[in-house]
């Protein structure tokens, strides 16, 4: 492993703050203290939260932070850069995190969302050159940054920042050569570099450890001893240079068959990668709505809505058979732009649509799922 990050000291496993258990609608801190406590006591130590998901960052120093001496955990959270327009404003940001969390430093601090037109953003406002001054400060242990674009973006990013010590990739056994997401090709170009990874999503939001998917009783049948998230954590956290697997856990039962999972971690075999490579076929043939993401639809939205966005979050929901933890996905892609339940249903966009797909019908069964 290159750059400075002491790896060893750190679990493969990390907690991630972004899915954790609710009571009346507000968070179950009883449960969440019980779910850090164990992950603490199995050898976990990175705890990963962020500026933009709602109260990720108090939970953490309340269940945590407060409660544990600082020196045994890694805490992980990230500046929004959507949310700066100057230098100020990310000072603000940082500050308010570090204020939220109850610390005066943060172990891996992460430059949020970049793609190529995010790290254009992140050069205009000064951000690299913000994170290593917060690092030489002692602010910051280690800077880095989450992910979300083409292959050829991260190569170059990779190239001009040096600077960075990890970066933070979607990476699972479904979205491996999905040609939209490519995490194959994005793990290849980020070891070419022998950049630390930390991977993100290698539940796919929860969906691939879900008992109603259409590969449960497939990889039930392959080995009835082990979960549906067992699968794909463990492909996920065998890549050389992926140093920690993000696991976003909502309840204790969750994480006591993570914490199993990464007691006896071991590869997979050939023909356990072979039961996934057909677990995939089985995913991709299962009925969806035929969009291909061309986003004509959106060029005569009045609203602005994020239609292709929205259709692949209910094509999550019809292959998988659930909308389990698609509501905080749901939240997440509609935070600055137009609802599902604000469809006029006028219909402009079905005369744009390549596939003729009733946009306004499933605009409308989105709605009733979400809003």
């Amino acid at each position: 492993m290159s750059k400075t990050i002491q790896t060893e000291k750190i679990g493969k496993l990390g907690f991630g703050y972004m899915r954790l258990p609710r009571k009346d609608g507000t968070f179950d801190i009883g449960q969440i203290i019980k779910m850090a406590d164990a992950f603490l006591e199995s050898g976990g130590t990175y705890f990963d939260a962020s500026y933009s998901d709602e109260g990720a960052e108090a939970v953490l120093c309340e269940s945590v932070v407060r409660r544990h001496p600082r020196g045994n955990v890694q805490i992980a959270t990230k500046l929004p850069l959507d949310m700066a327009s100057s230098a100020e404003e990310m000072k603000k940001l940082f500050e308010t995190s570090l204020e939220r969390l109850g610390t005066d430093y943060i172990d891996f601090y992460l430059l949020q969302g970049i793609n190529a037109r995010a790290n254009k953003k992140a050069g205009d406002l000064g951000a690299w050159d913000y994170l290593a001054g917060l690092k030489d400060k002692g602010l910051i242990r280690h800077m880095g940054f989450s992910f979300h674009g083409k292959p050829e973006a991260l190569d170059k990013i990779l190239a001009e920042h040096p600077e960075a010590e990890f970066t933070q990739l979607q990476i699972n056994y479904l979205d491996w050569d999905n040609p939209k997401v490519q995490s194959r090709r994005m793990y290849e170009t980020a070891q070419r570099y022998d950049m630390p990874v930390i991977a993100m999503g290698p539940l796919r939001a929860g969906l691939l450890a879900g008992e109603a998917s259409p590969v449960a009783s497939f990889l039930r049948g392959a080995d009835p001893h082990v979960s549906m998230a067992s699968w794909a954590l463990r492909f996920t956290a065998q890549l050389n240079n992926v140093f920690v697997t993000l696991s976003g856990m909502s309840s204790p039962e969750q994480m006591t068959d993570n914490i199993a999972t990464f007691a006896g971690l071991k590869p997979l075999s050939a023909d356990e990668q072979a039961i996934l490579d057909k677990a995939v076929g089985i995913i991709n043939a299962a009925p969806r709505i035929d969009c291909i993401a061309c986003r004509h639809c959106t060029d005569d939205c009045p609203l602005d809505l994020r239609i292709p966005d929205l259709i692949s979050l209910y094509n999550d929901y019809l292959v998988h058979n659930t909308a389990i933890n698609l509501d905080h996905s749901y939240r997440w892609l509609t935070r600055d732009t137009g609802k599902a339940g604000d469809c006029a249903g006028c219909r402009v966009c079905e005369g744009s649509c390549r596939m003729n797909v009733r946009i306004a019908d499933t605009i409308g069964k989105i709605s009733a799922l979400f809003d």
